[in-house]
């Protein structure tokens, strides 16, 4: 078998974007080109294309277009969305989060504690998942905000987000999920959810880098986090992204259109993928609760190896993989997801994370069962005591 130019499976880091929206976009960087917010035609022509896109994002998740806010990617709306709810409430200054968040929350949830701010880190169950009486019981009177995200970006393990938003309202709190990575995968409806800020990233669903949006709903008071102009009603100033938030409404569109290949043709390809490893290749593991899960997520260990060399020599044969968030590569400690499930240091530094999209196809899942056993092998060969020593966690 021949080496591929690319077989990409880390679709959780970022997604390829879709010919569809760069088409959409390509208009307002040639022809398009004026400032949305100007007075005269060319740029409130240009402001009716802006605001479709905002119809187009509110249907994905079943809101209202006024309750949508563009940002600029996932993590400054899940800033923005704290940061609103402890300057509209100046005497709560509590946050509860998960101790598996995106470095989004939990590196500005420090940065609070800094401040003189006090956060709860709650900490999850060996297979990832949360035990919501003793979440329920972390929360507190001078709570300002819970946020909790949908769906891990390293395991795919979901949480029960629509019942966290219950027990919130429950305590006059206000809930936040980030909801990231969950567009195209599994339907949205922030009505039924009752979340108070719900954020999403562009690059997550086949739109470019470097667009987001955060949900508000119309109720909650609301403190922008980048003050200037009166641009998005005023809650975020900023001459707006037009070319990016254009791609971003047209990609919302074929997320909704691929709800039914990720949950069928994907969901097969992952699951085709993360048993044949698991039953071919000595001392795998899988990490995380099988279900609920995202459809197209696999995160496995391998006893023995570090994933950094595994990845190492799939990339040589063009697979794209990840250890981890692509937000903390470079990082020589193991995975802060990992650890919070109690996984020992070495077995954390083992793991892999596969991701697939609407993108791949059998071909791709061929190509890595072909190379990925033999690399485990080489691999293993180069320090044999060290995997007979180590047993992976019970359990697949």
């Amino acid at each position: 078998m021949e080496t591929r130019e690319l077989c990409y499976l880390d679709n959780n880091a970022t997604t390829r974007v879709a010919p569809e929206v760069t088409a959409a976009m390509l208009p307002f960087f040639e022809k398009q080109w004026g400032n949305a917010s100007s007075a005269y035609s060319f740029g409130s022509n240009v402001a009716k294309h802006l605001e479709k896109a905002r119809e187009q994002i509110a249907t994905l998740i079943n809101a209202d277009p006024r309750e949508i806010v563009f940002t600029s990617c996932g993590t400054e709306s899940t800033n923005t969305a704290i940061h609103s709810a402890l300057l509209t409430q100046p005497r709560k200054r509590h946050v509860l989060t998960t101790a598996v968040e995106h470095s989004a929350t939990l590196n500005y949830a420090r940065f609070l504690k800094g401040q003189g701010y006090e956060v709860t880190f709650f900490p999850v169950e060996p297979d990832g998942t949360l035990d919501l009486f003793l979440l329920e019981k972390s929360i507190r009177s001078d709570t300002a905000i819970v946020s909790v995200m949908w769906a891990n970006n390293e395991t795919g393990v979901l949480f029960p987000i629509d019942e966290i938003a219950a027990m919130c309202r429950s305590h006059e709190v206000q809930f936040h999920t980030d909801a990231v990575q969950v567009p195209g995968k599994l339907p949205i409806d922030v009505r039924n959810i009752g979340s108070d800020y719900l954020s999403l990233s562009g690059h997550k669903l086949h739109a470019p880098k470097g667009i987001g949006i955060l949900h508000v709903k119309k109720q909650v008071k609301f403190h922008p986090y980048i003050i200037g102009g009166q641009q998005e009603r005023g809650r975020r100033g900023g001459t707006e992204n037009v070319p990016y938030i254009v791609g971003f409404g047209r990609a919302a569109e074929l997320a909704s259109a691929s709800l039914n290949d990720e949950n069928t043709r994907v969901r097969k390809l992952r699951d085709r993928l993360e048993t044949a490893i698991l039953e071919t290749i000595p001392k795998t593991v899988r990490n995380g609760a099988r279900e609920p899960r995202l459809p197209n997520t696999a995160n496995i260990s391998f006893v023995g190896v570090e994933a950094e060399a595994i990845l190492l020599l799939l990339d040589r044969v063009g697979i794209c993989a990840s250890s981890g968030s692509a937000c903390t590569t470079g990082s020589l400690k193991p995975s802060h997801v990992l650890t919070a499930m109690g996984l020992k240091p070495k077995l954390a530094q083992g793991a892999v994370r596969f991701s697939l999209g609407i993108y791949n196809t059998e071909k791709d899942v061929d190509y890595v069962l072909h190379h990925l056993p033999g690399i485990i092998q080489k691999l293993r060969g180069l320090s044999p005591t060290s995997v007979a020593k180590q047993k992976p966690a019970a359990g697949k």
